[in-house]
C-alpha cells in the first residue's frame, strides 16, 4: 500500500492543527533546557530521561504529521465492486456514489470515507479506515508526554535539588516560573482532553463501533462485540504484531478481510 497523501484545505482545521503543534514545540523546546539539561549537568537525573523525553516527543510529531496527511480511506470516484460482495455495497445519498457499508460521508472534506470514525479538527483531516491506527497512536503519545512534562514540572520544585550553577542571563531562566506555569497549565489540559477522547476510541475498538455509529445509535448489531479484541486492534493497526501498534515510521498494510466479514453482514 502505497503512500498517499491527503491534504485537506480548511483554515479551521489548521488553526487547531497549528494549536497542537505549538503546545508540542514549546514543550519540546522549554522543558529540556529548563529542566532536562541542568539537571542532568548536576547530576540529578540521567540521560536515559532526557533520551525518552525526545523520543516520546518525536513518535508525538511524526503520529500527528502522519495523521493529518494519510489517506483516511477516501473512496474513488468509480469504485470496483467484486461480483460476490455487491450486496454489501450501498449509495450514498450525498454524492450519489456506490459505497462499502459502515463507509460515512464527510460534509467537511466532500467525500466518503471507509469506515469513517469522525472528522477531527485537531489534525485536520478525517480518521477512517486507513489513519484511525496513527489517531491512536497520537492520543498515546500526548497522553505520555504530557504526563512526562507534568512530572517533570512538579520535580523541578519538589524533588529534585536546588540547581547550584544557573545563567540568570538566559530567558529561559529569567522567566522559568512563568515558562513552566504555562507548560503545566498546557499539561493538564492536554492530558484530560485526550484522555476521555482516548477512552471513547479504545472502547470502540472493543466493541468495533465507530464513533458516528455510536452517535446515529442505529447499528445495533454493529454495537454488539463479535470479535476478540486482539483481532478488532490488529484490523486497526494492520498487523497482528503487537510491538507495530507503537511504531508511526511504518506503511499500514490492510488485513485481507472481505467487506461483509468486517461490516458484520
Amino acid at each position: 500500500m502505497g503512500l498517499q497523501i491527503h491534504f485537506v484545505i480548511d483554515p479551521q482545521g489548521w488553526c487547531c492543527m497549528g494549536m497542537i503543534i505549538f503546545v508540542w514545540l514549546y514543550n519540546t523546546l522549554f522543558i529540556p533546557q529548563i529542566i532536562l539539561f541542568p539537571h542532568y549537568e548536576e547530576g540529578h537525573t540521567s540521560a536515559a530521561a532526557i533520551l525518552c523525553y525526545y523520543l516520546v516527543s518525536l513518535f508525538c510529531i511524526v503520529s500527528l504529521l502522519r495523521a493529518s496527511i494519510a489517506d483516511p480511506g477516501k473512496l474513488p470516484e468509480r469504485p470496483k465492486i467484486p461480483l460476490t460482495e455487491r450486496e454489501f455495497w450501498e449509495l450514498c445519498n450525498k454524492c450519489n456514489m456506490m459505497r462499502p457499508k459502515r463507509s460515512h460521508h464527510c460534509s467537511r472534506c466532500g467525500h466518503c470515507v471507509r469506515r469513517m470514525d469522525h472528522h477531527c479538527p485537531w489534525i485536520n483531516n478525517c480518521v477512517g479506515e486507513d489513519n484511525h491506527w496513527l489517531f491512536l497512536q497520537l492520543c498515546f503519545y500526548t497522553q505520555l508526554l504530557s504526563s512526562y512534562t507534568l512530572i517533570l514540572d512538579f520535580c523541578h520544585y519538589y524533588y529534585f535539588l536546588p540547581l547550584k550553577k544557573v545563567n540568570w542571563d538566559l530567558f529561559v531562566f529569567r522567566h522559568e516560573l512563568a515558562l513552566l506555569r504555562i507548560s503545566t497549565f498546557m499539561g493538564i489540559i492536554m492530558l484530560g482532553g485526550i484522555s476521555g477522547l482516548f477512552y471513547t476510541q479504545l472502547m470502540g475498538i472493543f466493541t468495533d463501533t465507530t464513533s458516528i455509529e455510536k452517535m446515529s445509535n442505529c447499528c445495533e448489531e454493529i454495537s454488539r462485540p463479535r470479535k476478540p479484541w486482539q483481532q478488532t486492534f490488529s484490523e486497526v493497526f494492520g498487523t497482528r504484531w503487537k510491538i507495530l501498534w507503537f511504531i508511526p515510521f511504518r506503511q499500514r498494510q490492510p488485513l485481507r478481510i472481505p467487506y461483509h466479514f468486517a461490516n458484520h453482514v
